[in-house]
């Protein structure tokens, strides 16, 4: 139409502006783009019409009986409530090993994957120069050892002087005692597994120089994997041991059903948080450092209560709950009182009962007492 608009004042200006044999050229032109244009809105008609047939057929005799709404028979069941948070996945065996001593590695006694147990040497560091210094102090403590057991027998035999004897016998356990140290040494440059786990990351190589404190080797034991999430206080009374948690793993898209096993009573004072733990089992495999989501059970109906969508439910001016159940092929608004609400569903605590007919859909377009058209 706007179209037609312009044409009709182009036309006006070009017949105010032009010669005679201009003007009736243009206007033929712009008639015939007028008879174009209103063919096309003919068009366009007709398709409207159409439409508009094909949604009276789908709708049925509603449109003529009353407004097309769905509906929703109601049935009382238990409503829970779930708390959602991030987590991790974590492992309570889970550690970097380095060498005790400073070297240079030597030997490497394992590969990324391999199995290990308790007291498993994993790698060794050059040892040369403290087994030279073992050999000199054996050395030593032969000869000392040898004077000690004469000296023990001469005073056995009231021979020589206790002091005597007592040198002899501080010196020899003074040797045992260098050797003891440099024994320890010698374990020191070894890096031993405390743990039953699986080597996950080997971060050495031969001839590579290691020093304490610089990670190494880790060792993980995955049977003993768990799920860590910090939860904000206000929660503190909510959640205990045995809580039911649903755990669902984005990466993965895979989810369990299990109970919280430690809940911390310490809150964090910085981020006024409090810990909760939740044990995985080893059936599935599960990566330390993993994300998981948990939604954790804070509170459920101690009876069966009816159950609808939130979306169902509107305030009226008096800024009162409610919602249109259907009474036969007539709307009726009916106040409710609500309890808890979660993912999209709210429980109700008085106002509905069970076979109570819910609208689902068309219940923002109806007013109390309309006539409706719904399928069972």
């Amino acid at each position: 139409m706007k179209k037609l608009v312009l044409i009709q004042i182009l036309t006006f200006i070009l017949f105010a502006c032009g010669s005679d044999e201009n003007k009736k050229q243009q206007l033929e032109r712009l008639k015939k783009e007028e008879s174009e244009l209103r063919a096309e809105i003919s068009g366009l008609q007709v398709k409207i019409d159409t439409l508009q047939a094909q949604q009276k057929l789908l709708i049925g005799d509603s449109v003529e009986t009353g407004i097309a709404v769905a509906v929703l028979t109601l049935k009382s069941e238990v409503f829970k409530n779930y708390i959602d948070v991030q987590g991790r996945v974590d492992a309570d065996q889970n550690v970097s090993l380095s060498s005790e001593m400073p070297g240079t590695v030597t030997k490497i006694n394992v590969k990324t994957g391999d199995e290990v147990l308790v007291g498993q040497v994993l790698a060794e560091t050059d040892v040369r120069a403290i087994n030279q210094q073992i050999s000199d102090l054996q050395t030593n403590a032969d000869l000392v050892n040898q004077i000690y057991v004469k000296q023990k027998n001469l005073w056995e035999q009231k021979i020589g002087t206790e002091v005597q004897f007592l040198q002899a016998k501080t010196s020899k356990e003074s040797m045992e005692k260098k050797l003891g140290a440099m024994q320890e040494q010698i374990r020191m440059s070894k890096i031993i597994s405390p743990i039953n786990g699986t080597v996950d990351a080997v971060d050495v190589k031969i001839g590579q120089a290691v020093a304490p404190g610089v990670p190494a080797i880790r060792v993980i034991n995955f049977s003993n994997l768990k799920v860590k999430s910090d939860v904000a206080e206000s929660y503190a009374s909510k959640i205990k041991k045995g809580s039911e948690v649903v755990i669902h793993f984005p990466d993965t898209q895979d989810s369990i059903v299990s109970k919280v096993d430690f809940v911390s009573r310490a809150i964090n004072n910085s981020s006024r948080t409090f810990s909760v733990e939740v044990l995985l089992d080893s059936k599935k495999e599960y990566h330390p450092n993993m994300v998981a989501r948990l939604s954790i059970n804070d509170y459920q109906s101690t009876e069966p209560s009816i159950i609808v969508p939130v979306r169902s439910i509107q305030k009226d001016e008096n800024n009162l709950e409610f919602v249109f159940i259907a009474n036969g092929n007539t709307a009726k608004k009916q106040l409710i009182k609500i309890g808890k609400t979660y993912n999209g569903k709210a429980e109700i605590i008085s106002g509905l009962k069970d076979g109570d007919v819910l609208i689902t859909l068309g219940y923002d377009i109806i007013n109390d007492g309309d006539a409706i058209a719904y399928k069972k």
